[in-house]
């Protein structure tokens, strides 16, 4: 383990996903108490933020954060196992992506479980995906360079739509920021069997994640992309995984077969980290996987 992060270990919370509606609640007051240092967004002088509703159904809240001079955007889909957070807690975290890259950050608020069951989160960043390359005019971007992408199953929730977008035709996706991503509900991996006591998340709260995400449904290939037999014709990715995640080996192996349907695709395993172990700022490790998202997304999206 990193030893910046290590020291930090002893003091986080245990995720309890028994009773996800009071887990939001904790997640709401950690986030509160948190040091400022850890949680304050950067500097935002130059940038419009602007909570929005898109028409759907049902209607779908998003926060647009827009850099000066911003042409590209991102669909972003904060994570939580599909149950926790929203526009409020992922807001330091989409206001640096936007800082980082230049291009503006789609949050979006999607419906979670287990009220809502998959697809609902699907469908709610499908219904915003339309609707920004709809309305890219309005929102001063270019409708070729809208890329999707979050943290965990949010990241999950990219791939999906990626998928999605492929199979149906939608409007073209640019790139995929996948960071963390959370892809395979048979958890048969070396890292998914070993990793049970690993700090945040581990084998244990991801099964419980899943149940809630699916309840007594099978898991299709847009709930699960690593179950989808071909990856071909996907936009490129960029792959983030960590050390310590039991979700570590899905995301490379989702990154290896993405090239081996001929995807471009950059794969980066950050030695020494654990899931979600970026929010803790002051660890120079954290400090690297942020600027690194924000690199690849201004390369990605450059035009």
């Amino acid at each position: 383990m990193d030893p910046e992060l290590d020291a930090f270990i002893p003091f986080l919370p245990k995720v309890d996903l028994t009773d996800p509606v009071a887990a939001r609640g904790k997640l709401a007051e950690l986030a509160a108490a948190a040091p400022s240092a850890a949680t304050a967004a950067p500097d935002t002088a130059d940038m419009e933020i602007e909570t929005r509703t898109v028409p759907a159904d049902p209607d779908v809240p998003v926060r647009t954060y827009r850099p000066d001079g911003a042409r590209s955007a991102i669909v972003w889909m904060h994570g939580g196992g599909w149950a926790l957070g929203d526009l409020d807690t992922e807001h330091p975290t989409a206001a640096r992506i936007a800082a980082a890259s230049g291009a503006m950050v789609v949050s979006v608020d999607y419906r979670r479980s287990p009220e809502a069951r998959y697809p609902a989160a699907l469908d709610d960043v499908s219904a915003v995906l339309a609707w920004t390359a709809e309305h890219a005019a309005d929102l001063g971007i270019d409708p070729d360079l809208v890329a999707v992408g979050g943290h965990s199953s949010g990241a999950a929730l990219a791939a999906a739509a990626a998928l999605r977008v492929r199979d149906a035709q939608g409007p073209p996706i640019r790139f995929q920021l996948l960071n963390q991503p959370v892809l395979d509900d048979r958890q048969e991996t070396w890292s998914q069997r070993n990793f049970t006591d690993t700090p945040w998340q581990d084998r244990y709260t991801i099964a419980a994640v899943w149940r809630h995400y699916l309840g007594s449904q099978s898991a299709t290939p847009y709930a699960a992309p690593a179950r989808a037999t071909d990856l071909s014709g996907l936009p490129p990715a960029y792959v983030a995984t960590a050390e310590f995640d039991p979700l570590r080996d899905e995301g490379i192996d989702y990154a290896v077969r993405l090239m081996r349907a001929g995807v471009s695709v950059e794969l980066h395993q950050w030695p020494g980290t654990f899931h979600g172990s970026q929010a803790i700022l002051s660890a120079e490790v954290s400090q690297r996987q942020i600027a690194e998202l924000g690199a690849a997304l201004r390369r990605a999206l450059s035009g």
